[in-house]
């Protein structure tokens, strides 16, 4: 059986957030969790590059590195990488099999993502990986990775209003899902909240003791380059919490940083707050013991890569740039992304999940005399092309064109005719789609 096979009957399923069904599961396997050392990291947004970076660097300081992220752009081998390789189909097949086996028919059954997490879990094990990167499926707090009670450092990326439908319809609530993974007396590496966000995550790692950082953005010195600045300790004021009481700073007291400079290899001035998080929690790895070299920093930094994100492409002849921009967020920073290139208009092929805040990310990215093609995206609850132009339509009514489609490739074919910049974006899904269609086509 191959793995689509393995893993299908688990898709009924669903999204089921709970950690009992992955703790009874991870027990009948020995519980594998507790034998790795491991870096957690949540957030709405930059959550995956954190991770490639985290794992580079690991990787060039000699360490044996496994890293575990959702969801995979092409094959489900990608949610599972040894030193940045995904595993192999054949090996991940094998611990399908012992996962499944290790299902109690008297027991609840997981759910798809349980069972590849549990897969992950049991490899890094296998392998006798050094540290494992570790990134949140979706929350925090019930996400079946958040299983470790003492992880080396956690990390929250961002936290803006996304997937609220499972975590809750306000920041602040899904800030406390976020939060779910800080660990009593376990170091925090936090990224710039909104205040909503910032006060909840505050509040929880005072309760709970955590020592924690809130490192500043990294400064550009020049195209391709950034200077990592300071850790930002003591850089905030005590806020005030949610039942009104003076929130004190928890700090983890880590040396003054000589100016690390390194090469950014990952495109967009929001890689400037994700590489300083990566490197912010690589300095306490640094405090507790960890043999990681300056250099080993700027040359692992250089070298990580993270597919669908502000990426070029060629297709037809045609430059490309494909983002898996989904929410407002990714949108604004794509956006911002576009606005250093100089382009006058843009040529838009879209498509986006029917849960995703459509008006919003039309918002941030549309601007008169730009294109627009909408198409589904394929295999997934998408949101209807017809819905979407209209929506466009009322937001920025200056669009010079406004189509849609049935499918992603007669759209692009449509878009190749425009001497504008093509954008292929909207949905993970939808990039993932089209790299595994341009994959298939060219072998």
């Amino acid at each position: 059986m191959d793995i689509d096979s393995l893993l299908k009957p688990y898709q009924r399923f669903g999204v089921h957030l709970g950690l009992e069904r992955i703790q009874r599961l991870l027990a009948n396997l020995g519980n594998p969790h507790q034998q790795v050392p491991v870096i957690h990291v949540a957030g709405t947004n930059g959550k995956g590059s954190v991770c490639a970076y985290l794992s580079a660097v690991l990787k060039e300081a000699g360490y044996r590195v496994g890293r575990y992220t959702s969801p995979h752009l092409v094959d489900w081998t990608e949610r599972i990488c040894l030193n940045d390789r995904p595993i192999e189909s054949e090996t991940l097949q094998q611990l399908l099999l012992q996962v499944q086996q290790a299902i109690r028919p008297d027991e609840e059954t997981p759910t798809q993502f349980e069972i590849i997490t549990a897969a992950a879990w049991l490899y890094f094990a296998q392998v006798n990986v050094d540290i494992a990167v570790i990134e949140v499926g979706l929350g925090g707090r019930l996400d079946a990775t958040n299983v470790c009670d003492r992880p080396l450092v956690t990390v929250i990326t961002s936290i803006s209003r996304e997937h609220w439908q499972q975590l809750g319809p306000t920041v602040a609530d899904i800030a406390r899902e976020k939060a779910g993974i800080l660990k009593p007396n376990c170091p925090a590496v936090i990224g710039q909240l909104p205040p909503a966000a910032d006060t909840v995550v505050r509040s929880r790692l005072e309760a709970l003791g955590c020592p924690a950082v809130f490192p500043s953005p990294s400064r550009q010195i020049e195209p391709g380059w950034a200077e990592f600045r300071e850790l930002g300790v003591g850089s905030r004021e005590s806020e005030v919490g949610e039942m009104g009481q003076q929130l004190p700073i928890t700090n983890y007291q880590l040396p003054i940083t000589n100016y690390l400079k390194y090469p950014l290899s990952l495109l967009g001035d929001i890689q400037l707050m994700n590489s300083a998080l990566a490197i912010a929690a690589l300095q306490i790895l640094q405090q507790q013991g960890w043999e990681i070299s300056d250099e080993a920093i700027a040359n692992g930094m250089g070298k990580a890569k993270w597919l669908g994100r502000l990426q070029w492409t060629t297709w037809q002849n045609r430059q490309l740039l494909i983002d898996g921009a989904h929410n407002p967020a990714a949108a604004q920073a794509l956006r911002q992304y576009i606005d250093t290139l100089g382009e006058k208009s843009v040529c838009w092929v879209m498509g986006m999940l029917s849960t995703k805040d459509h008006a919003d990310i039309f918002r941030a990215l549309l601007r008169p005399k730009d294109e627009l093609h909408l198409v589904p995206v394929p295999d997934h609850n998408t949101a209807d092309p017809e819905a979407l132009a209209k929506l466009a339509g009322g937001i920025c009514p200056q669009l010079s064109a406004c189509y849609t489609y049935s499918d992603l490739f007669t759209a692009l074919e449509a878009a190749t005719k425009s001497s504008n910049l093509i954008i292929l974006c909207g949905s993970l899904y939808l990039v993932g789609y089209f790299l595994q269609e341009i994959g298939s086509r060219e072998s």
